[in-house]
């Protein structure tokens, strides 16, 4: 069922995956964009001259600005957070007052306004651990040792996960769960090794890698992030559930995702080695047989298409 004539409020609207998401429901639906403009992805698009777009500046750790900004809404995708590794050890008391408080706040204001289609409620990946092989939705999450600064995003985003499917149980909030599992592409800013490695690659400039090298990722493209919400957000059958949004055939070592962006790139780039910034993510690939059966939805670009088009964007960007 396509998603019409719906009033839209998306926390972190206009990060990379929000403002991309608005992108696709802008033309049938008015949709509002509550952030604090920490990474302004809409700078490079035409979003805020939308006419069925607004973009509200404010912060999710301001509750009644929040409640206010979402009244009337029918949907909320709570997008916002604090996330990168950089960002997570320099400000870990900022990570958890946002991804735990300002979660809470996203719920009790959709509760308060009676959201009553769909609050997607994003979490991370990272919730598995540091060694995560075809994990399932219903597999046990980690919460990695007290005063990681690894694990500071982690916990935060896994309570935020475990409050969203309380107001589920207990008030009977429309929630979904996204984990999504190492998404980039087009317009994507601040941290993300995908986009990071392009610039480089794109201006030969040497390309750093953080630890050895032998860290395995699964890569999904922002297209099919997106693909993977709209079945969330059209399909009732994902109420009350998680689900892992990935790649789980686009999967290569950090290392090898380096030499294939500098050989699909035709790219000079040499690659450098320096000491890991925190504990780290080993192994980190998706089961995602659950939003197959119960959604439909399945990625479909490969790492090296995926490469291409946001190569292609990042140059046409001079970014």
């Amino acid at each position: 069922m396509a998603i019409k004539n719906q009033n839209i409020f998306i926390t972190g609207g206009a990060g990379f995956i929000g403002s991309t998401l608005a992108e696709r429901l802008s033309a049938d639906n008015n949709i509002v964009l509550f952030d604090n403009l920490t990474r302004n992805t809409i700078q490079h698009t035409s979003l805020e001259k939308h006419k069925n777009i607004s973009l509200v500046h404010g912060d999710i750790l301001d509750y009644e600005n929040l409640k206010s900004a979402m009244n009337g809404a029918d949907i909320v995708v709570h997008a916002a957070a604090i996330a990168g590794i950089d960002t997570v050890i320099r400000s870990p008391i900022l990570t958890m007052e946002v991804n735990m408080i300002g979660t809470a706040n996203v719920l009790r204001a959709a509760n308060q306004n009676k959201v009553s289609n769909r609050i997607i409620d994003f979490s991370t990946s990272e919730v598995f651990g540091s060694m995560a092989y075809r994990v399932t939705e219903n597999m046990q999450t980690v919460s990695g040792s007290a005063g990681e600064a690894r694990w500071v995003y982690a916990v935060s985003k896994l309570a935020g996960e475990h409050l969203a499917h309380a107001y589920f149980k207990e008030l009977n909030l429309p929630i979904v769960t996204i984990r999504p599992f190492n998404v980039y592409g087009p317009g994507q800013t601040g941290e993300g090794a995908i986009q990071i490695f392009i610039k480089k690659a794109l201006k030969n400039e040497p390309i750093s890698i953080y630890g050895d090298g032998t860290q395995i990722r699964a890569w999904c493209y922002i297209d099919d992030m997106v693909a993977g919400l709209m079945h969330a957000l059209e399909n009732k059958n994902a109420i009350g559930e998680s689900f892992n949004i990935g790649n789980a055939r686009a999967i290569t070592t950090i290392f090898g995702l380096a030499e294939t962006i500098c050989r699909v790139l035709n790219s000079k780039s040499e690659i450098v080695f320096k000491q890991a910034l925190s504990a780290d993510i080993e192994l980190r690939i998706p089961e995602t047989q659950k939003a197959l059966d119960l959604l439909g939805f399945k990625a479909t670009v490969d790492l090296e298409e995926g490469i291409k088009r946001t190569a292609k964007w990042y140059k046409e960007h001079s970014l």
